[in-house]
């Protein structure tokens, strides 16, 4: 898989541009069966985990706009902690699909944003180092996501039968993170593809590339990890005392 550099787009040396008006959505719906309440408001180095991106999508000048969806009966509680933290942001209720939620988000950005980038509220550390390098791909046409590559091998197994049938070539499999960016028609224009074709797809890359857009793998981060089980509120911990 070719990794563009920060001044490369689809390989050739891009010409310097100005900056574009970026939106930020975040994706924080979902009931958190797991914890016991929504995990994105569930306190990481003291802070909700929610928190931890919006801040840093806050912080910089080419987010001029940043929009939240989660549950309907969060609404309150999700705007008062983005509030406490000094994040300026618009929030809504998202959708029954990680996908839905993501569409909500995307027509609630106001007309003036050029390019959008999604981001799952449970990633907490996010830096804005990481959001630059996506960004920098993203033109008409071509989107970006967050990678890093896979490191056990991968078995492709039959559901029904948990028969091995093959095994992919390691090198070329990169897990995906987020944000994921693209030019918001662009990524209007894939969104309203899934859902004119009954897609459900996991991420926004996926809606992209069956699209028609180029996709371009951007190195990532371990620490940029989701937050899905218990035992990674641990790990989130050990992670905050570190950098602290």
């Amino acid at each position: 898989m070719r990794l563009w550099g920060p001044h490369e787009v689809g390989g050739v040396e891009a010409r310097p541009q100005r900056l574009l008006k970026w939106g930020a959505i975040i994706v924080a719906a979902g009931r958190g069966t797991r914890f016991g309440r929504p995990k994105q408001l569930i306190p990481i180095g003291g802070k909700p985990m929610l928190t931890w991106s919006a801040s840093v999508f806050a912080a910089m000048p080419e987010v001029v706009q940043i929009v939240v969806t989660t549950e309907r009966e969060w609404l309150d509680e999700v705007g008062q902690a983005l509030s406490d933290a000094g994040v300026s942001c618009r929030v809504v209720p998202g959708g029954a699909t990680r996908q839905a939620s993501v569409f909500e988000g995307l027509t609630a950005l106001d007309d003036a944003i050029e390019a959008a980038f999604v981001h799952d509220g449970a990633r907490p550390f996010v830096t804005s180092e990481l959001v630059r390098a996506g960004m920098a791909p993203v033109a008409p046409g071509h989107a970006s996501l967050l990678t890093i590559p896979v490191v056990d091998t991968i078995k492709v197994v039959n559901p029904e039968t948990s028969i091995v049938e093959s095994t992919p070539e390691r090198s070329r499999l990169w897990a995906a993170q987020t944000p994921q960016f693209a030019m918001r028609a662009d990524l209007l224009a894939a969104h309203e593809a899934g859902i004119r074709d009954g897609i459900d797809a996991t991420d926004d890359a996926m809606l992209l590339e069956r699209a028609g857009f180029r996709v371009h793998a951007v190195p990532g981060s371990p620490e940029n990890f989701k937050v899905t089980l218990p035992e990674d509120l641990a790990r989130a911990e050990q992670l905050v005392r570190e950098r602290v």
